[in-house]
């Protein structure tokens, strides 16, 4: 079994990471304040950005769901990676070579996932290889007659399974694989007489994560011989679920960012005509119809917090579009963004559309989208017959709902009126049939599919922060994140040694190390935030610098380890970095005069006690108070006071 990875190259790995850099491949980052990042959490749904990331301090932390830690345990949470494969993950990204204790490392001996990862990487390069082979001109006259040049396929991995039934087989078993580790991956069938490839004489796709891995494969069929399904996907495994990825996305989510648009097309083929059409935001589903964990995965990619962003679906006009429009539409308030159909002329796809008409008219398409309410009453009214006036009738029964449902209450006037027109009856009419759908949608709880924002504990990181939309949630799976019940908002006491916390573990080098050792002898009146102190002091000995906010943590009591992580992200009220600096400086300060006050005055409270007793005594404290005095009136007259 492989060793245990030295410590020391744990630490020089994330020490060479950017955390903003890798949260940024699965989530939308934005500026949030000097040295933080914000974003639309992965861990839970929610409205705005809860989601923070300070680089400098290496951590994150959700001010909704309480969901922290570092570069390590979000890899972990995301990719479902243990702890060391976490490790190994970030080293192979930047060509660091770990080195294992008891002399292990050997990379056949990692977990399952890393195998798994490892030999679709494999496969991939070995289907590439066979696309240029004589065996596939199959494979090759089928994107030419697509369109699609060897420039296309390279620029989505395409490429060949032999139709053989050992080839991928034997030539991952040259590279390490065990038929096991293949199965497990989904490249292998089990059958009567053994095992044997999963695809075969078929073009290949590989299906990537956002990240750029392959963690899957689509394979189309080529023969009339072939007896298997037109397209036959990767199964379910430890790595690949067909429900929570989007084939191309890892291609598409920078354009994604940059432009808050989505185009979701049917197939394979459609994403990559779009590409090649110029259309880079264009994304699909993978053997599955459009759900709930789709819509998360692009609200992170996109950033969909600001309703400024569009989603444009292209349903084909035959019945299985009209059905898949439905159900896309019953989610589709889950997104902030405005959302839209497509639907070309004659009813081509994409890909045959720009066969037919040319990459221009694959552009112009998104020029002809319209709201997918507009298009979900128009697929509702196909349904009934408006010459009669029970047809009528039924018809405004059953899309006046969807006019209720519409987020923007400045649109449902208009829609209205369309309405009224599209089925032949007066507004009037129209608008009490909408009202009433409105009431029978509250009633029911708001038969809306929107996320609604539900409270958190008490230990609310928005007190953290200071306040603010957190956006908080729940997520789908059930309670909130349990976290140690503090209330960092209680009393200006306790706001103060949180600020004073905040600006220690964010920014060390704004505070006079001997301000700080007086800061951290200071009496606090939270009993939680004061054994947080007793942690930033037992690491004074090494002030400030690289991993100065992990020694903190490594003093901390586990309990309150995400509390630590809270404060370490949680955004200084100031916008540029002097004023931070300022700011950190000055509420350090005050926490000091407080103490320094306190101080004075059990001094002379106990002055008073003495009275002409004890003389001597009565001096020493005197001068005891002096000092304290001088000492305040210094912190007042500095310069950042």
């Amino acid at each position: 079994m492989a060793g245990r990875i030295r410590q020391s190259d744990v630490e020089e790995v994330k020490a060479r990471t950017n955390i903003a850099d890798i949260v940024g491949e699965y989530v939308s980052l934005k500026n949030a304040g000097v040295g933080s990042v914000k974003g639309l959490c992965p861990f839970h749904d929610e409205r705005s950005p809860s989601f923070h990331v300070r680089p400098q301090a290496g951590f994150y932390h959700c001010f909704g769901c309480g969901e922290s830690g570092d570069v390590y345990s979000f890899l972990q949470k995301m990719e479902h990676l243990s702890f060391t494969e976490s490790i190994e993950k970030l080293a192979e990204r930047i060509r660091f070579e770990l080195h294992y204790e008891d002399g292990g490392g050997n990379k056949t001996e990692t977990g399952s996932r890393t195998r798994i990862l490892a030999a679709n990487a494999a496969a991939a390069e070995f289907f590439v290889a066979q696309l240029a082979t004589p065996g596939a001109a199959i494979g090759r006259t089928f994107l030419g007659q697509r369109g699609f040049d060897r420039e296309a396929a390279d620029q989505f991995g395409i490429g060949f399974a032999p139709k053989g039934w050992n080839g991928l087989r034997d030539h991952l078993k040259q590279r390490g694989f065990t038929d096991e580790e293949m199965l497990t991956a989904g490249l292998l069938s089990q059958g009567e007489k053994g095992v044997y490839d999963r695809f075969r004489e078929r073009l290949v796709w590989p299906i990537r994560d956002v990240t750029g891995q392959t963690i899957g494969f689509g394979a189309r069929k080529l023969s009339d011989d072939d007896p298997g399904p037109k397209y036959l996907n990767t199964p379910e495994t430890p790595v690949y679920h067909k429900a929570q990825v989007l084939y191309g996305l890892d291609l598409a989510k920078r354009d994604i960012g940059k432009t808050r648009q989505v185009v979701v097309v049917e197939g394979y083929t459609d994403v990559m005509a779009a590409h090649v059409s110029g259309v880079t935001t264009a994304v699909a589903t993978c053997g599955t119809s459009f759900g709930v964990d789709h819509i998360r995965l692009i609200r992170r990619v996109m950033g969909d917090d600001s309703g400024l962003g569009e989603v444009v679906f292209t349903f084909d006009p035959d019945a299985a579009g009209q059905k898949a429009a439905v159900r896309a539409f019953a989610e589709q308030q889950r997104f902030q963004a405005q959302t839209y159909v497509a639907v070309a002329p004659d009813g081509l796809d994409p890909c045959d559309l720009r066969l037919a008409k040319g990459e221009a008219a694959v552009r112009a398409l998104l020029d002809n989208k319209i709201p997918m309410f507009e298009f979900v009453i128009k697929q509702v009214l196909t349904n009934y017959s408006l010459d009669s006036v029970e047809g009528r009738a039924a018809a405004l029964r059953e899309s006046a709902p969807i006019v209720a449902e519409i987020r923007d209450p400045a649109l449902r006037p208009g829609y209205a009126r369309e309405l009224a027109n599209m089925v032949g009856v007066d507004i009037a009419e129209a608008q009490a049939a909408i009202t009433r759908a409105a009431k029978q949608l509250s009633a029911a709880g708001s038969g809306s599919t929107a996320l609604k924002p539900t409270p958190v504990s008490t230990a609310t990181a928005a007190a953290a922060s200071g306040g603010g939309d957190s956006g908080a949630t729940t997520s789908d799976q059930g309670a909130p994140h349990e976290r140690t019940v503090i209330d960092l908002n209680s009393s200006p006491q306790t706001r103060l040694e949180r600020d004073v916390l905040m600006a220690l573990i964010q920014h060390p080098e704004a505070i006079d190390a001997h301000l700080a050792a007086e800061a951290v002898g200071a009496a606090f009146s939270e009993p939680n935030l004061a054994v947080i102190r007793d942690a930033v002091g037992a690491s004074m000995t090494e002030y400030g610098g690289e991993g100065w906010a992990e020694r903190i943590l490594a003093h901390t009591p586990d309990d309150l380890k995400p509390v630590v992580t809270l404060l370490a992200v949680a955004p200084i009220p100031e916008r540029d970095e002097n004023a931070v600096l300022t700011y950190c400086s000055r509420v350090v300060t005050s926490l000091v005069e407080r103490e320094l006050l306190r101080l004075k005055s059990e001094l002379v409270s106990r002055l008073q006690r003495t009275g002409e007793s004890d003389p001597e005594l009565s001096r020493a404290i005197s001068e005891e108070v002096v000092e304290l005095e001088k000492r305040r009136r210094s912190l007042k007259e500095s310069p950042l006071s």
